[in-house]
């Protein structure tokens, strides 16, 4: 038997390949030098209390330097829990995210007084406002969205009292990430060659990826032998997390949880349903891919642990980072010398932290601070997976780079509803290039596996975990409790509902949502599918119609928050309201299974 491979520590990283978050701040000490200095600014605040409605320049003058505290504590929020996520262990930067979030939730509380004394400015005092002060009206969108939340915005005090309750509700967040990034360990399995391999919940998805079935079902066992051993605690941990959604969409006169979360972007509750139904259409199709699966690869039972393999046999892509890196720039040549130099520059300029070491965050990421370049985080393993996650987290990036350099801090951080649309479009514009370029029958099966899977992984899975969102926060409005038990039995009812009656429904499938950190932002997921339909969409105009479309699509890169995302969307020529992106996609689902099952007759 060969030796362990361990995973290796932060120190033993290449600094080459770490984020340079040196360009946030030189160093810890400065961190805590504007730290200090933004808690003592943080008291010009309440100077304002009670004088918005005075005079133009009083109100201009508020809206201006909370856009100077709130961009400052971007930045202090954005460093502290990037230096945590490099080595989640480390508690001098527990400490840092504390600090941050504190500092955020206080100027939060600050700040609380604004809104309702804004809605408190009569009509025609308004008008005269911007009448008399044209620098306010930079501010007038925000002003009309406070407006447009009016019903579900409370008095000064209640205001300031859910403001102060904000750090105590991410709660549940935060001790879900500390068990699920640092306290739980899953031992140790052989690979391919036998070696013990430390697994992770990082390197999970690879061992799935096996050509070898022992490995991947001991992986499979092996992950959520641990998970159900605190399903309990992570029941509790989801629950409070749902309770917290419900308390606050009753407070705000919301009919539901899910229509308070929809509604920051004014995205209508149909849009939600019309996303389920239309995937519900096309389960057959996918029940199509289920049994194509089962056949090619040559089970008497396709289990829960053979989703993630290829399966195209005796074929696999080993991809180093720098080979990722000249692929996705091919890919994305469509897009023009101009995004491509933004890529370079990210490439170039250590905006990516690359590969896992101990205690690192799990997954990967883009995030952003105002007047600093994007930030990626991957755990990046040399499969093909990760040169398309490189893609998808570098299209977060470019849209945040867009969006930060043409926006005001005010209307530069984009919702959420859009925030999977470039990545993703990045994601299918390198899919298109490679099934081009291909010309071996067994790499074009190989390719058109991997965007099917995309398919399942993004629009089926992600409208599952959609469709159990929905169902978990209709069941404790309804008054029942969300034990381990219950929350495991609709879990599994759901995945037998996706995957049809060729997959054998693993009793440990029951576990997947306690190892699922998006449920913690909730109402989140069904915008990958969103996106994903959004992207297939643009993709197709950009491959199509060239620079027009190309321009279009960044004036939507370059729009931020400045129209509401459908608006945003209609820009680049996407009607997101209406369910035919949603259909088109899921028809050429339905088209590459049949190329699929020809291919491989």
């Amino acid at each position: 038997m060969g030796e362990v491979r361990k995973i290796p520590a932060r120190d033993d990283i290449d600094v080459r390949d770490t984020w340079a978050l040196e360009d946030l701040y030189e160093t810890d000490d400065a961190w805590e030098a504007k730290i200090a200095e933004t808690e003592k600014s943080m008291g010009k605040l309440s100077a304002f209390e009670g004088k918005l409605g005075a005079s133009a320049q009083e109100l201009l003058a508020f809206l201006r330097l909370q856009d100077e505290l709130e961009c400052v504590v971007e930045r202090l929020y954005v460093y502290a829990n990037e230096k945590l996520h490099q080595d989640m262990s480390v508690s001098k930067y527990q400490g840092y995210t504390t600090r941050a979030q504190a500092l955020a939730v206080q100027i939060g509380g600050a700040v609380s007084f604004a809104e309702p004394e804004i809605l408190a400015i009569p009509e025609e005092t308004l008008k005269g406002f911007f009448a008399n002060c044209p620098d306010l009206e930079l501010y007038r969108l925000l002003i009309d969205r406070i407006l447009y939340a009016k019903e579900h915005t409370l008095s000064p005090k209640e205001e300031a009292l859910l403001a102060k309750a904000q750090e105590m509700a991410t709660a549940p967040d935060d001790i879900y990430s500390l068990l699920t990034d640092v306290d739980l360990q899953f031992g140790t399995i052989r690979d391919e060659d036998g070696n013990d391999v430390e697994l992770t919940d990082i390197n999970y998805v690879s061992m799935l990826q096996s050509s070898d079935r022992r490995v991947r079902k001991d992986a499979f066992e092996a992950l959520y032998k641990v998970y159900d051993q605190f399903k309990n605690s992570i029941a509790a941990m989801f629950q409070a997390n749902v309770k917290k959604a419900r308390f606050y969409s009753d407070v705000r006169h919301y009919s539901s949880s899910m229509e308070m979360s929809l509604d920051g972007s004014r995205i209508p509750v149909s849009v939600y349903e019309s996303l389920i139904e239309a995937v519900h259409t096309a389960l057959p199709d996918m029940y199509r891919y289920v049994s194509l699966r089962k056949r090619v690869l040559g089970v008497d039972e396709l289990h829960m642990y053979d989703v993630y393999v290829p399966i195209v046999k005796d074929y696999d892509m080993n991809v180093t980072f720098e080979e990722a890196k000249e692929l996705v720039l091919k890919g994305l040549a469509p897009m023009g010398e101009e995004y491509l130099s933004h890529l370079r520059e990210g490439f170039a300029d250590r905006w990516i932290d690359v590969y896992e070491n101990k205690n690192k965050r799990g997954g990967a990421y883009s995030w952003s601070a105002y007047g600093v370049h994007p930030y990626v985080l991957l755990n990046y393993q040399g499969k093909l997976d990760d040169v398309f996650t490189l893609a998808h987290e570098m299209g977060h990036a470019l849209h945040s780079y867009y969006s930060n350099a043409n926006q005001p801090y005010v209307y530069a951080g984009y919702r959420l509803f859009v925030a999977e649309v470039a990545s993703i479009c990045n994601e299918s514009l390198l899919i298109r290039y490679m099934l081009e370029k291909c010309e071996d029958k067994q790499e074009k099966c190989y390719l058109i596996n991997h965007f099917l899977d995309q398919f399942k992984g993004t629009l089926f899975r992600q409208t599952m975990f959609a469709e159990f969102e929905m169902v978990m926060h209709r069941m404790y409005a309804q008054g029942e409790a969300l034990t381990a038990e219950r929350i495991c039995e609709i879990y599994l009812e759901l995945n037998q509902k996706y995957f049809g009656t060729d997959m054998v429904s693993d009793p440990q499938i029951a576990l997947e949502w306690a190892r699922i950190p998006h449920f913690y932002t909730e109402f989140y997921v069904y915008q990958y599918a969103t996106g994903f339909a959004a992207a297939i969409a643009l993709s197709d105009k950009i491959l199509h119609e060239g620079e027009p479309a190309v321009e279009a699509y960044k004036s939507f890169l370059k729009g931020g928050c400045s129209k509401d995302p459908l608006e945003l969307l209609k820009m680049a020529g996407i009607d997101m309201s209406r369910p035919e992106p949603v259909k088109d996609a899921l028809k050429l689902f339905g088209g590459l299974v049949t190329e699929m099952e020809e291919l491989m007759a």
